[in-house]
């Protein structure tokens, strides 16, 4: 198993949406959070599946970047540290890709960039990549291909929140690099038990349940 590292595999956002909380809560003490936090530290920031095959295949959190043009420049980034607000690290775990086109664009998110199907074919061919498999945004039916399936998006959290009703989806590579996207609903609302108010998880956010 490869893990590779995503926007809320750092200590800003872990302490915001609930992880440091947790690790206080269960622990007494943040040595847990630290020791997870210099974990994420160490994750790659993209990895390559099928390379040399014609059928390769670039995975990534969120998107590219204009920092770097080529598979060699990121792995070039000195990734073993807290990710940056700016720059090819935090673009990597930031970026999402629109419908437009001229290159690059001012991301909504605050952070990264937006980018379209000139970006995405451009990388692609110089980098012999068949397809940009990426995360980061809720997508309804679990998965989405863009740019002449130059790209997709891979969503694996099936009704995100507990309130969104979406599918989730996994995607599949066989060893001859034939695809397939399996899709998946939420556990039943009759088999979710919400933990009661005098449980260890009574401070947990509604956000969470």
């Amino acid at each position: 198993v490869h893990l590779i590292r995503g926007n809320h595999e750092t200590r800003q956002i872990t302490q915001v949406y609930g992880f440091y909380d947790e690790c206080m809560r269960k622990f007494g003490s943040s040595e847990i959070w630290e020791l997870c936090a210099s974990a994420f530290d160490a994750l790659a920031l993209a990895a390559l599946v099928g390379k040399g095959t014609g059928e390769c295949r670039f995975a990534v959190h969120a998107g590219l970047t204009p920092g770097c043009d080529t598979i060699d420049q990121i792995s070039a980034i000195k990734r073993v540290c807290e990710v940056p607000h700016e720059g090819p690290m935090c673009d990597l775990l930031w970026s999402d890709p629109e419908d437009i086109t001229g290159g690059w664009g001012i991301s909504p998110r605050g952070a990264g960039y937006i980018f379209g199907s000139d970006i995405v074919t451009q990388f692609n061919r110089t980098n012999d990549i068949k397809q940009i498999c990426r995360s980061h945004q809720l997508v309804m039916v679990g998965y989405r291909e863009m740019f002449d399936n130059g790209l997709v998006t891979v969503w694996s959290a099936p009704n995100y929140c507990y309130r969104c009703g979406n599918s989730g989806a996994v995607l599949e590579l066989d060893e001859n690099m034939i695809r397939n996207f399996a899709t998946f609903g939420p556990c039943p609302t009759s088999e979710r038990v919400k933990p009661s108010d005098d449980s260890e998880f009574q401070h947990i956010p509604d956000y969470f349940l």
